[in-house]
Order: structure tokens, then sequence, then C-alpha cells
């Protein structure tokens, strides 16, 4: 039971990209033998000019003023572990996004470090790089990601593994997606569904505004709006609250399992380096209703596909193609330089 807590913690801080950590017992082995630096792709390409015709350049980018956001974890009244995401101020328009947690449970406990870069292009985030390692009790990792746009490929290497991706602009790591997410919301740009990549396949989720709410937290109090994650079955349920105020940062998390509460994260203190611009409130009864037409538009779609093809879904963009040696061999200095 223990196990279970621990592994939904990590399956649901990330959310919305926070969907990232799988936590297994299993007899100790060694941490993964690769590298940081075991993918290599070429140089990001020089951004082009922000597109900011529809809306003010400060309001659509106020998610990526630098900023250090840090989070309390329980399960009921037991405090799980901590967490911080922190994005540092650049100079141009490269970004670096960190992640770090650490959560424990008795004797349990599990670790986790990442780093995603990524470029802004026309008003949109552009992976770039992604590692993940993760530390602790069981299996030891690190699973590492580069989107090698040139090549029309996406490079990934997950517990020693390697694989390569189609490449599609529609695909995101699963840190830096927190970011577009939140510039999406201020943008409305809808529908809020999203395909990462992660563990060497690509899931997809999708997102509906629920309403507003006020939410307390050590952090302070806030006006939040509310979202749910989509899921086809109400037995799990994730909910969480982001604040306008603060460009759409994550106030709240909650993780239901069969209506019973599983899981709170919750902000207990933040920081901007510069102050945020006011963002525009949302339409919620607009946004229920482009949500309606999107998943009934979804549905029939997904319909029509079970005619055609009975795997209808994002496992179809994995490539066949394995890594060759060679391939292996030249990819040696990759993610971290």
């Amino acid at each position: 039971m223990q196990i279970t807590y621990l592994k939904t913690m990590h399956n649901a801080i990330f959310l919305p990209s926070f969907i990232v950590g799988i936590f297994a017992i299993s007899p100790a082995t060694l941490a993964n033998s690769i590298p940081l630096n075991a993918i290599e792709t070429e140089a990001p390409l020089v951004p082009q000019a922000d597109d900011t015709s529809t809306l003010d350049y400060k309001v659509l980018l106020a998610p990526l003023i630098p900023q250090t956001a840090h989070y309390k974890a329980y399960y009921g009244s037991f405090e799980l572990g901590d967490a911080k995401f922190t994005l540092p101020a650049t100079d141009s328009s490269y970004y670096k996004y960190n992640f770090e947690s650490e959560v424990g449970l008795l004797m349990l406990s599990d670790g986790r470090k990442l780093q995603s870069d990524f470029t802004l292009e026309n008003g949109k985030l552009v992976p770039f790089r992604y590692v993940h390692e993760r530390t602790g009790t069981g299996s030891e990792y690190t699973e590492q990601t580069a989107f090698a746009r040139s090549q029309n490929f996406i490079h990934t290497i997950y517990k020693l593994d390697a694989l390569k991706l189609d490449y599609h602009e529609t695909i995101f790591d699963p840190l830096m997606v927190q970011l577009q997410f939140r510039m999406d919301v201020i943008s409305n740009k809808r529908p809020l569904n999203y395909k990462m990549v992660k563990e060497k396949e690509v899931d997809e989720y999708d997102f509906k505004i629920i309403g507003n709410e006020t939410i307390t937290v050590a952090g302070g109090t806030f006006d939040t709006v509310k979202f749910e994650v989509v899921r086809s079955s109400t037995k799990r349920q994730t909910f969480f609250w982001m604040a306008p105020k603060l460009a759409y940062l994550p106030v709240r998390l909650s993780h239901f399992s069969k209506g019973s509460k599983q899981l709170d994260i919750q902000l207990a203190d933040y920081t901007f380096d510069k102050p945020l611009p006011e963002i525009p409130s949302l339409d919620l009864v607009h946004e229920q209703a482009i949500f309606s037409a999107y998943m009934a538009q979804k549905a029939l779609s997904a319909e029509t596909e079970k005619q055609d093809d009975s795997e209808a879904n994002i496992n179809h963009e994995v490539s066949p193609d394995k890594f060759s040696e060679q391939e292996v061999s030249d990819l040696k200095d990759m993610v971290i330089n």
C-alpha cells in the first residue's frame, strides 16, 4: 500500500506536465550506467520572432518570468515530502526548467531530478532535450530524450534501451509542457490537449476547465481556476487549481481513487523575479461549450478510426526502427554538455 502512495504522488505531481515518474519496489539495482550526455542533437534552431498579435507580449509570456515554486505533498495528515520547480533567468530565447523532489513513506524513498531545455519560437515552446534521473528504494534509472527536429525524429533512452520516435511539433517533454499549458490557458488556445514523451512512449492527455474556486494553502489564499484531468473512468480523478494572478502557477493538486482522496499537493511558497502582468479572466460558459464540442468531435473521430485501425491510439507514432550500433555510438555526447 505504501508503494502505491509514492507511485501516485510522482504520477500526479507533474500534472499537467506532472505525469512523469513511476515508482515500483524491486530488489535494489545499480544506478543506470548511461551518462547524462548519452544523447546528442544539433544545437537548437535560431528562434523566430515571437508572434504577439493576439495578446500583449508580457501577458502571453508571463509563465516564463523567472520563478521558483516549492510544494508539499500529503497523504491525509502525513507529509510525504516536497518538490521544487525552478525556471532561471535567461538573456535569450533558450530556457532551462528544473524539477527536484524527495518523497518517502516509512522505509521507502524516491528522489527525482529533471531538466528540460527548450526554446521560444513564435509564442510557442519547442522542446530540445530532457533528462530525468530517479534514485531511491528499488530500481534507479535515467531517462533522456532529444528532440531532433531537423532529423524528424525524437531520440530517447530509457533504462539503457534506446528508441526513435517520429517527430511532431505537437509533442512535448513531461516538464516544460506545464509552462506551455499555462501559456495556452492565458492565450485561450483550445482544446487543452497535450502529447508528451515518457518511457519510450507518447502519452496523450486532455484537460477540462471546471470553474473558479478560492483556495487556501501554506503559500497563501488564491482565487483559482479549477481543472480536471479527463479520463474515461471515474475510478481515478485528478483535479488541480491554478492562480491567474500567478500566471496560472499550480496552487494545489488532489488525486482521488474510487472516491477517496489519495494525495494532496499544495503550494508552500513561491517567488517571481519580476512583477506579473494582469491576466485576463476566462469566460467559463464559453469554455464549457468549447470543451463539450471538442469531446463530441473526438468521440466521433475515435469511432470512425476504429473501423480502419483497431489500435487508434498514440502508439502509432512510435517508429519500429531501433538504433543501430553506429547511431548509438554517434549519440554518446548528447543531452547536457
